[in-house]
């Protein structure tokens, strides 16, 4: 357990001392979900920082010498606009701000986690060009367990575009880090923390602040119920600009009154604090904001008129942002209406440091209104709304003269000229949702094999199917494999013997399964191989040659290739699945199993396990839903420059939520096998059920056969596909 410079405590994203080496060359799919999940910390390979070290001083040199994409002209359709002379490092900073228009719930960690560790690998190849502090960074948050706030919507294969400038506006310090908080950590590591939602550093006893502030969805943006920005609420607490002073605030340790929701400075928020929230089918807690150190300016938050003095060494107006900081945020938007806000539900702390230095020790949950008012630096002082949709917990701002170590932050990097578009330049995004998506349908199919021998053992199936000289003739490794796989598991021969006085051939639930499951097997596979490949170059364009002396104009940011395998791979998950509810079906009909139909176990009437039938195939429903190839969309874009699109987010996504069927659909074959088998009378002619698989699915299932809801069955059935996975 790790502990900031606030006082808050954090789940260490790396437990283990295994080390992951980022190189550009041979990150694998596992190797790339143990740093998301945090067992594996990474570390960079000096030779791969060296390459990409040479990229860079090739990008400057070869920028210095003539234009090149997105350094000295605009991007898209503005391609052929050169950027003014002297204005690079501003133009690579507006080219990060317009890009940022991501749009949707907020991403899980474990997704956001595994795109900041594939960027880092990628850069790592050296062909980008982009300033090695940048990729520094990438690898800190991973090892420090924070990532930036990213939006669900916003690109369509050809460049995470919206996710990255999100990205690269967290390095740079002008968004906020979220912690990690992965649930799993947390549960291994046993943590007696207080769950997102309730105060924090507060006293023993301090209230609860997870009551949700009704928000007013037909209020404009600009809409304040009470008393204006600096004016005093009727229980004589100053109002927050753009907020609502809960009545009876207390003041914070450090001096620094606490009154919600007040003002924070860059931090992304939403309705509903405590409320868990869930997108592509990943449960996530409410992320806990970290504003970054330096380009998050901290607002002065000194007392109005009739506010009670505040003593001490430690009073006064906090300080402004320092030269060069990022935004200064407001809070804005629909404000929530007059007497919504319980006195519980307090805003955090906002201030940085006083004479001292310290940072005020409390930070309270907070429900902040659905919009942000930013501020952008600069002469123009652009001021822009930034819509919120996360519920998460305020930590008070760090002071820009805090160093790394002491605030467990990323240190913010100075954007030179060409990091915004070498950054931009990937589907990383799609990259890390896709092999999340990968292990997960991995683990699914090889649990397959368990399950579909339990099935088979329980109608008593013919063999043959699945014999290997029938393989070998029809050379297809997924199908050989399948095969193969049930025989061990059931502890048959290569050539099993021909069984007398049976059906003599099964349905195809049974008899085709390893041609239909091996091409599942075979698809994922293959997605595996695309992921690995994209894991391990470099895509940017322009991209930096490794001799140093040319840059090349491409379209290797194109993801056709992991778009196609992903779509590949739901619809061969279509045609298992299928298999799967079909093998259900027959596990009900009295005249292939020789016992009651459904598997009742009371009155004729029972109706035992008829019901999920239905269940599994309205998941199926669900996953024939998301078979539909992303990759035939279309679009053009930019003024016609870019005519067409990968889709491969949009695959990916596709793959998670289909996988996420497909474990309903395991889960009901499950229970129904096994509840078969129990019933099932031992005869001489019985094929034998697999011993390890029945043993560990009769240890959590249980046994009764009365009618009764089936829901938990099913539940504890999906656990356990996992550990039928390793068997």
């Amino acid at each position: 357990m790790e502990t900031t410079a606030n006082g808050q405590a954090r789940v260490s994203p790396h437990r283990g001392g295994a080390r992951t080496v980022l190189d550009g060359t041979a990150l694998t799919v596992g190797e790339l979900i143990a740093l998301v999940d945090g067992a594996a910390v990474p570390t960079v390979a000096p030779e791969a920082r060296e390459r990409a070290a040479l990229a860079w001083r090739t990008a400057q040199a070869l920028a210095a010498a003539g234009r090149l994409y997105g350094r000295g002209t605009g991007v898209g359709a503005q391609r052929s606009v050169p950027v003014d002379e002297g204005d690079e490092a501003a133009h690579g900073l507006r080219l990060l701000r317009s890009h940022a228009g991501g749009a949707g719930a907020l991403l899980p960690a474990r997704q956001v986690r595994a795109m900041l560790a594939v960027r880092a690998n990628q850069l790592l190849a050296g062909g980008s060009g982009i300033q090695p502090a940048l990729i520094d960074a990438l690898v800190d948050a991973l090892r420090l367990g924070v990532h930036p706030a990213i939006n669900e919507y916003g690109g369509v294969g050809t460049g995470d575009l919206t996710a990255l400038a999100q990205t690269g506006l967290t390095l740079i310090g002008e968004r906020p880090w979220l912690c990690d908080e992965l649930a799993e950590s947390e549960k291994s590591l046993g943590s007696d923390d207080e769950p997102t939602g309730r105060t924090e550093g507060a006293d023993p006893g301090g209230e609860s602040t997870a009551a949700a502030t009704k928000l007013a969805p037909d209020d404009p943006p600009d809409a304040v119920a009470g008393p204006a920005p600096g004016e005093m609420s009727a229980a004589g607490a100053q109002r927050a600009p753009g907020g609502v002073s809960a009545a009876g605030a207390e003041r914070a340790p450090g001096g620094v009154s606490v009154a919600g929701p007040q003002r924070a400075s860059g931090v992304v928020a939403g309705a509903g604090a405590g409320a868990e929230r869930e997108s592509g089918g990943v449960s996530a807690r409410p992320a806990k904001v970290r504003p970054s150190r330096a380009g998050l300016g901290i607002p002065s938050s000194g007392p109005g008129p009739g506010a009670e003095p505040e003593s001490g060494p430690e009073s006064g107006p906090e300080p402004g942002p320092e030269p060069g900081a990022g935004p200064n945020t407001e809070w804005a938007g629909p404000s929530p209406r007059a007497g919504s806000v319980p006195a519980a539900a307090s805003a955090p702390a906002v201030g940085g440091a006083g004479a001292g230095g310290e940072l005020a020790a409390a930070a309270r949950c907070a429900v902040a209104p659905a919009v942000q008012l930013v501020t952008l630096p600069g002469p123009a002082a652009e001021t822009v709304y930034v819509p919120v949709s996360a519920s998460v917990t305020t930590v008070a701002p760090v002071p820009a003269a805090t160093t790394t170590s002491s605030t467990g932050l990323p240190a913010p990097v100075v954007l030179q000229p060409g990091d915004a578009l070498a950054l931009l330049s990937s589907n990383a995004l799609a990259l890390g949702q896709a092999a999340l998506a990968q292990r997960e349908l991995d683990v699914l199919l090889r649990a397959t094999h368990a399950v579909a021998a339990l099935s088979l053992a329980a109608v008593s199936g013919s063999p043959e199917a699945y014999a290997a000289p029938v393989h070998a003739l029809r050379p297809y490794p997924g199908a050989a494999r399948a095969a193969g796989e049930v025989r061990r598991l059931l502890g048959l021969p290569d050539r099993p013997p021909r069984r007398q006085g049976r059906r003599i051939q099964d349905p195809f639930g049974f008899r085709a399964f390893p041609q239909a499951h091996g091409c599942a097997l075979d698809a994922s596979e293959r997605l595996r191989e695309v992921i690995e490949v994209e894991l391990n170059c470099p895509s940017e364009n322009p991209l930096m040659d490794p001799d140093g002396t040319t840059a090349y104009h491409h379209g290797g940011f194109f993801a056709a290739p992991l778009g196609l395998a992903l779509d590949a791979a739901n619809l061969a998950l279509l045609q298992t699945a299928q298999l799967s509810a079909a093998r259900l079906t027959a596990l009900g009909d009295s005249g292939l199993t020789g016992l009651p139909p459904f598997l009742g176990g009371g009155p004729a009437t029972s109706s035992g396990t008829m019901i999920l039938e239905y269940t599994a195939n309205s998941a199926l429903a669900e996953l024939r839903s998301s078979t539909t190839p992303a990759s035939a969309g279309h679009a053009v874009l930019s003024r016609g420059l870019e005519e067409a699109a990968s889709f491969a987010g949009q695959a990916a996504r596709q793959t998670s939520r289909a996988t996420d069927a497909y474990t309903t659909v395991l889960a009901c074959e499950l229970v129904v096998s096994v509840r078969a088998l129990r019933m099932r009378p031992v005869q001489a002619e019985s094929l034998p059920a697999p011993v390890a698989v029945l043993a560990a699915a009769t240890g959590v299932l249980p046994a009764g056969t009365e009618d009764r809801p089936l829901t938990g069955d099913v539940a504890a059935a999906a656990e356990l596909l996992p550990q039928l996975a390793e068997l």
